[in-house]
């Protein structure tokens, strides 16, 4: 069946407005109550920062305990520390109510399992079909369950964060910068800079509710890059509210493509034997030119369609140690479950001081091929819909591929977060590839109107 309420990443949209709303989420956690949480009968809930995660997080409460399932609240904490320290808690399941780069406006919902992954295709749909159906919940008067804080996790995952680094001081000599996105890592991620050696400028990281992701953080690195110069940083680093993404700047105020990372991270762990079965896994998404620079060096190179959740179940498939987005997710799985932007961080910084060179001077490590990327927006999700499954649009997509054969890729896909139809196009020639990308911009924006 086709999902009308979840995403690539769970569910999203406007808070207050369907399906953000207090009595979604009280009739979700219903739901998941009586498909998931059978076992333990515990769930963990965690949050961002936005103001309205503290009402979701009241109404998913609710209806937990309503059916008899316990609480055990996280508070603000980041997705990948509620990934790794899920299994410790001894849940069902957990909840990460965040929007991830979004603005404040917009809230998700992102259900983990118990082992810290996400759902899967076949989880979402049960969850899905019982959400929408017309089944109604009789709570029992004499099982109503209870709420706990959990005291624990922030510190464990501190100190395994810590205790992955070779040394205590191991960061000692750099300079960094560090743009919180005012959100779920705005405490954290300094601490464990500042622990670890390292002189960080922090930026953003006071968070008040609605400052979430505004003009800062990993969608808007302007202010950061300007800062990095201005201090004479060796490195800037930007997260999302919800900590699962990375973006890196140099020591010019350049932002580094997410793709430039991967390679960095996969030559540094395959020069110190880390790089399980010498195999690194990305998306469609990812430039062709990582792809190239990786077979260079003897590297197993794997795409995925777009979204974490495939990459790191082709990871395991693959028995692969690196993954990543060209959009800054970066999965370390020897050290965490899903994307860590700490976690990738640190090693970064790693494998800098190692490096030795002025980061300008390290990036770009490989030439990307053209590549045209671009999005349309529509109305809303239905228009989107109509417009991709137009005949005219199907049309000229696969007049496209067929025009750019083997030298290249042609990817139209519908955004999992809003009304948006991503466009991107790659090749080697790069007058073809702007001139493909053109026409199916402008057959799209016929319908965008």
């Amino acid at each position: 069946m086709a999902l009308k309420l979840f995403g690539t990443d769970g569910i999203r949209g406007v808070a207050n407005k369907f399906p953000m709303t207090g009595e979604f989420a009280f009739r979700l956690a219903q739901v998941l109550s009586r498909l998931i949480c059978q076992n333990t009968k515990r769930v963990a809930i965690a949050k961002d920062t936005r103001v309205s995660s503290y009402m979701l997080e009241a109404a998913l409460t609710a209806g937990f305990t309503a059916m008899g399932v316990d609480v055990v609240k996280m508070r603000v904490v980041p997705t990948p520390l509620i990934t790794s320290q899920i299994m410790a808690l001894d849940v069902d399941m957990g909840i990460m109510i965040t929007a991830s780069h979004n603005p404040y406006r917009d809230n998700g919902i992102k259900l983990i399992d118990r082992y810290g992954d996400k759902f899967s295709d076949t989880w979402t749909e049960k969850v899905e079909d019982l959400l929408t159906s017309d089944e109604k919940f009789t709570p029992d008067p004499e099982q109503i369950g209870k709420v706990y804080k959990d005291k624990m996790s922030v510190a464990n995952y501190i100190n395994g964060i810590l205790d992955l680094a070779p040394s205590a001081d191991a960061l000692k000599g750099l300079r960094i910068v560090a743009d919180c996105a005012n959100g779920a890592f705005s405490k954290i991620l300094p601490d464990v800079f500042k622990h670890l050696g390292a002189g960080i400028i922090t930026l953003s990281n006071q968070a008040d509710g609605y400052n979430i992701n505004q003009n800062c953080g990993s969608q808007h690195t302007e202010h950061l890059s300007e800062v990095v110069v201005q201090s004479h940083a060796h490195l800037g680093i930007a997260v999302d509210g919800d900590g699962d993404r990375l973006i890196v700047v140099d020591n010019k105020g350049n932002r580094i493509d997410g793709d430039q990372i991967i390679a960095f991270l996969a030559t540094y762990l395959k020069n110190h034997n880390m790089l399980a079965n010498d195999a690194v896994v990305a998306t469609i998404w990812s430039n062709l030119g990582l792809e190239k620079y990786l077979h260079g060096l003897g590297i197993n190179f794997y795409r995925t369609p777009v979204g974490e959740r495939y990459v790191i179940e082709k990871m395991r498939q693959m028995q692969a140690s690196l993954g990543g987005e060209e959009s800054g997710h970066m999965v370390l799985s020897d050290y965490a479950r899903t994307g860590d932007a700490l976690i990738a961080a640190i090693f970064v910084c790693l494998a800098f001081l190692e490096d030795g060179r002025q980061s300008s001077d390290i990036f770009p490590i490989f030439q990307k091929c053209p590549c045209s990327l671009s999005s349309v927006r529509f109305r809303n999700a239905d228009a989107v819909e109509l417009a991709f499954s137009s005949e005219d649009v199907q049309n000229i997509i696969e007049s496209a591929k067929q025009k750019i054969e083997n030298a290249g890729s042609v990817i139209v896909r519908k955004s999992g977060t809003e009304p948006v139809i991503k466009v991107r196009v790659e090749g080697e020639d790069a007058q073809l590839v702007d001139y493909l990308a053109r026409q199916i911009i402008e057959t799209l924006k016929q319908h965008a109107d």
